[in-house]
Protein backbone atom coordinates (compact mmCIF):
# COMPACT_ATOMS: atom_id res chain seq x y z
CA UNK A 1 0.00 0.00 0.00
CA UNK A 2 1.12 3.78 -1.03
CA UNK A 3 2.40 5.51 2.20
CA UNK A 4 0.99 9.07 2.34
CA UNK A 5 2.93 12.00 1.85
CA UNK A 6 4.61 13.00 4.83
CA UNK A 7 4.02 16.22 6.80
CA UNK A 8 7.37 18.02 5.36
CA UNK A 9 6.55 16.67 1.62
CA UNK A 10 3.23 18.48 2.08
CA UNK A 11 4.44 21.76 3.77
CA UNK A 12 7.01 22.26 0.63
CA UNK A 13 4.23 21.62 -1.62
CA UNK A 14 2.18 24.26 -0.21
CA UNK A 15 5.95 26.95 0.09
CA UNK A 16 6.20 25.93 -3.49
CA UNK A 17 2.74 26.95 -4.15
CA UNK A 18 2.84 30.59 -2.42
CA UNK A 19 6.27 31.04 -3.70
CA UNK A 20 4.69 31.02 -7.40
CA UNK A 21 1.83 32.76 -6.12
CA UNK A 22 4.19 35.56 -4.87
CA UNK A 23 6.49 35.30 -8.33
CA UNK A 24 3.02 35.97 -10.61
CA UNK A 25 2.08 38.40 -8.49
CA UNK A 26 5.42 40.64 -8.23
CA UNK A 27 5.55 39.90 -12.35
CA UNK A 28 1.87 41.44 -12.97
CA UNK A 29 2.50 44.36 -10.43
CA UNK A 30 5.71 45.25 -12.42
CA UNK A 31 4.29 45.22 -15.79
CA UNK A 32 3.42 48.09 -17.20
CA UNK A 33 -1.06 48.57 -16.06
CA UNK A 34 -3.25 49.95 -18.37
CA UNK A 35 -7.02 50.79 -17.35
CA UNK A 36 -9.13 50.03 -19.76
CA UNK A 37 -12.45 51.51 -18.15
CA UNK A 38 -16.17 50.60 -20.37
CA UNK A 39 -19.57 52.49 -20.04
CA UNK A 40 -21.73 49.24 -19.67
CA UNK A 41 -25.40 51.30 -19.14
CA UNK A 42 -27.87 49.82 -21.47
CA UNK A 43 -27.36 51.57 -24.75
CA UNK A 44 -23.37 50.21 -24.80
CA UNK A 45 -24.25 45.96 -25.49
CA UNK A 46 -23.43 46.68 -29.22
CA UNK A 47 -19.80 48.62 -28.41
CA UNK A 48 -19.33 46.12 -25.19
CA UNK A 49 -18.58 43.07 -27.67
CA UNK A 50 -17.04 45.30 -30.09
CA UNK A 51 -14.52 45.82 -27.49
CA UNK A 52 -14.49 42.47 -25.73
CA UNK A 53 -13.65 41.36 -29.48
CA UNK A 54 -10.84 43.93 -29.82
CA UNK A 55 -9.12 43.82 -26.64
CA UNK A 56 -6.59 41.58 -27.93
CA UNK A 57 -4.93 44.30 -29.77
CA UNK A 58 -3.42 46.00 -26.80
CA UNK A 59 -1.82 43.14 -25.84
CA UNK A 60 -0.36 41.45 -29.28
CA UNK A 61 0.71 45.22 -29.92
CA UNK A 62 2.89 45.21 -26.45
CA UNK A 63 4.31 41.77 -26.89
CA UNK A 64 7.31 42.55 -28.31
CA UNK A 65 8.17 45.13 -25.90
CA UNK A 66 6.83 44.11 -22.34
CA UNK A 67 3.98 42.06 -20.76
CA UNK A 68 0.87 43.98 -20.22
CA UNK A 69 -1.36 44.35 -16.83
CA UNK A 70 -4.55 45.63 -17.79
CA UNK A 71 -8.03 46.30 -15.81
CA UNK A 72 -11.36 45.97 -16.63
CA UNK A 73 -13.12 49.03 -15.07
CA UNK A 74 -17.24 49.31 -15.81
CA UNK A 75 -20.63 51.26 -14.72
CA UNK A 76 -23.90 50.20 -15.34
CA UNK A 77 -27.38 49.99 -13.63
CA UNK A 78 -28.19 51.87 -10.19
CA UNK A 79 -24.12 52.86 -8.92
CA UNK A 80 -22.82 49.72 -10.28
CA UNK A 81 -19.25 50.07 -10.74
CA UNK A 82 -16.93 47.70 -10.76
CA UNK A 83 -12.91 46.90 -11.36
CA UNK A 84 -11.44 43.71 -11.89
CA UNK A 85 -7.85 42.32 -10.36
CA UNK A 86 -4.80 42.73 -12.98
CA UNK A 87 -4.28 40.50 -15.65
CA UNK A 88 -1.83 39.88 -17.95
CA UNK A 89 -3.97 37.93 -21.13
CA UNK A 90 -5.96 38.40 -23.41
CA UNK A 91 -7.84 35.28 -22.41
CA UNK A 92 -8.47 36.40 -18.99
CA UNK A 93 -9.56 39.34 -19.81
CA UNK A 94 -11.89 38.38 -22.56
CA UNK A 95 -13.20 35.97 -20.05
CA UNK A 96 -14.24 38.75 -17.16
CA UNK A 97 -15.73 41.23 -20.40
CA UNK A 98 -18.16 38.15 -21.65
CA UNK A 99 -19.59 37.81 -18.06
CA UNK A 100 -20.64 41.32 -18.24
CA UNK A 101 -24.25 42.12 -19.34
CA UNK A 102 -25.08 46.42 -19.83
CA UNK A 103 -27.61 47.57 -18.01
CA UNK A 104 -29.51 51.03 -17.84
CA UNK A 105 -28.26 53.75 -15.78
CA UNK A 106 -26.11 57.02 -15.59
CA UNK A 107 -22.43 57.63 -16.07
CA UNK A 108 -20.50 57.72 -13.83
CA UNK A 109 -17.38 58.86 -15.19
CA UNK A 110 -16.62 60.77 -12.12
CA UNK A 111 -15.85 56.75 -10.36
CA UNK A 112 -13.75 55.46 -12.96
CA UNK A 113 -11.57 58.57 -12.71
CA UNK A 114 -11.02 58.84 -8.61
CA UNK A 115 -10.37 54.90 -8.99
CA UNK A 116 -8.09 55.56 -11.99
CA UNK A 117 -6.09 58.22 -9.51
CA UNK A 118 -5.97 55.61 -6.24
CA UNK A 119 -4.78 52.60 -7.97
CA UNK A 120 -2.41 55.32 -9.49
CA UNK A 121 -1.47 56.54 -6.05
CA UNK A 122 -0.88 53.12 -5.32
CA UNK A 123 1.55 51.28 -8.12
CA UNK A 124 1.70 53.41 -11.15
CA UNK A 125 -0.54 53.46 -14.02
CA UNK A 126 1.00 54.20 -17.50
CA UNK A 127 -2.62 55.47 -19.20
CA UNK A 128 -6.30 55.12 -18.94
CA UNK A 129 -8.64 53.92 -21.91
CA UNK A 130 -12.44 55.21 -21.55
CA UNK A 131 -14.97 53.97 -24.05
CA UNK A 132 -18.76 55.57 -23.85
CA UNK A 133 -21.25 57.78 -26.05
CA UNK A 134 -22.61 59.95 -23.34
CA UNK A 135 -22.26 62.23 -19.65
CA UNK A 136 -24.86 62.66 -17.49
CA UNK A 137 -22.05 64.24 -15.17
CA UNK A 138 -21.26 68.00 -14.70
CA UNK A 139 -18.25 68.63 -16.74
CA UNK A 140 -16.52 70.69 -14.30
CA UNK A 141 -16.44 68.18 -11.84
CA UNK A 142 -14.91 65.71 -14.37
CA UNK A 143 -12.71 68.57 -15.94
CA UNK A 144 -11.45 68.78 -12.08
CA UNK A 145 -10.57 65.27 -11.93
CA UNK A 146 -9.43 65.21 -15.35
CA UNK A 147 -6.39 68.18 -14.32
CA UNK A 148 -5.70 66.22 -11.47
CA UNK A 149 -4.73 62.97 -13.50
CA UNK A 150 -2.34 65.04 -15.48
CA UNK A 151 -0.94 66.58 -12.67
CA UNK A 152 -0.08 63.26 -11.64
CA UNK A 153 1.08 61.67 -15.16
CA UNK A 154 -2.03 59.44 -15.82
CA UNK A 155 -3.23 60.76 -19.21
CA UNK A 156 -6.73 59.53 -20.24
CA UNK A 157 -7.23 58.19 -23.86
CA UNK A 158 -10.74 58.98 -24.50
CA UNK A 159 -12.65 57.07 -27.51
CA UNK A 160 -16.28 58.54 -27.88
CA UNK A 161 -18.71 56.33 -29.70
CA UNK A 162 -20.79 58.78 -31.90
CA UNK A 163 -20.45 62.52 -32.50
CA UNK A 164 -22.38 64.23 -29.77
CA UNK A 165 -21.13 67.91 -29.72
CA UNK A 166 -21.49 68.42 -25.58
CA UNK A 167 -19.54 65.22 -24.91
CA UNK A 168 -16.57 65.84 -27.94
CA UNK A 169 -16.25 69.64 -26.22
CA UNK A 170 -16.01 67.97 -22.51
CA UNK A 171 -13.94 64.51 -23.43
CA UNK A 172 -11.48 66.79 -25.53
CA UNK A 173 -11.20 69.39 -22.72
CA UNK A 174 -10.57 66.31 -19.88
CA UNK A 175 -8.17 64.53 -22.42
CA UNK A 176 -6.04 68.00 -22.99
CA UNK A 177 -5.83 68.22 -19.11
CA UNK A 178 -4.46 65.19 -18.58
CA UNK A 179 -1.75 65.02 -21.09
CA UNK A 180 -4.20 62.42 -23.26
CA UNK A 181 -6.34 62.77 -26.25
CA UNK A 182 -9.65 61.97 -27.47
CA UNK A 183 -10.81 60.65 -30.89
CA UNK A 184 -14.70 59.45 -32.20
CA UNK A 185 -15.42 56.15 -33.73
CA UNK A 186 -19.10 54.55 -34.37
CA UNK A 187 -20.12 50.96 -34.77
CA UNK A 188 -18.86 51.12 -38.61
CA UNK A 189 -15.24 52.13 -37.44
CA UNK A 190 -14.32 48.76 -35.46
CA UNK A 191 -10.59 49.14 -37.04
CA UNK A 192 -10.10 52.43 -36.18
CA UNK A 193 -10.89 51.37 -32.06
CA UNK A 194 -8.82 48.44 -33.09
CA UNK A 195 -6.02 50.64 -33.79
CA UNK A 196 -6.41 52.96 -30.79
CA UNK A 197 -6.38 50.95 -28.27
CA UNK A 198 -3.33 49.34 -29.62
CA UNK A 199 -1.28 52.41 -29.98
CA UNK A 200 -2.27 53.23 -26.10
CA UNK A 201 -1.20 49.65 -25.07
CA UNK A 202 2.04 50.54 -26.98
CA UNK A 203 1.92 54.17 -25.29
CA UNK A 204 1.74 52.28 -21.85
CA UNK A 205 4.13 49.92 -22.51
CA UNK A 206 7.11 52.11 -24.09
CA UNK A 207 6.22 55.83 -23.67
CA UNK A 208 6.30 58.13 -26.23
CA UNK A 209 8.99 56.59 -28.15
CA UNK A 210 7.50 53.54 -28.81
CA UNK A 211 4.21 55.45 -29.51
CA UNK A 212 6.65 57.68 -32.06
CA UNK A 213 8.13 53.99 -33.90
CA UNK A 214 3.87 52.91 -34.23
CA UNK A 215 3.10 54.33 -38.01
CA UNK A 216 -0.28 53.37 -37.68
CA UNK A 217 -3.13 56.00 -38.07
CA UNK A 218 -4.35 55.39 -34.36
CA UNK A 219 -0.60 56.39 -33.25
CA UNK A 220 -0.64 59.31 -35.64
CA UNK A 221 -4.18 60.46 -33.98
CA UNK A 222 -2.96 60.54 -30.42
CA UNK A 223 0.82 61.92 -31.27
CA UNK A 224 -1.51 64.83 -33.25
CA UNK A 225 -2.94 65.73 -29.81
CA UNK A 226 -0.37 64.72 -26.73
CA UNK A 227 1.66 67.22 -25.23
CA UNK A 228 5.69 66.82 -25.53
Amino acid sequence: MARPPSKHSQAGEVARFLQKQRAIRQFVDRSPRLMFAVDATASRQPTWDMACHLQSEMFSATAPIAALSVQLCFYRGFRDFQASGWVNSTATLQALMSRVRCEAGQTQLQRVLRHGLDEHARVPVRALIFIGDAIEETPGSLLDLAGQCGLRKLPLFLFQEGADASVRQTLQQMASLSGGAHCSFDQNSAGTLQELLGAVARYAAGGRHALQDDRSRGARLLLSQMKD
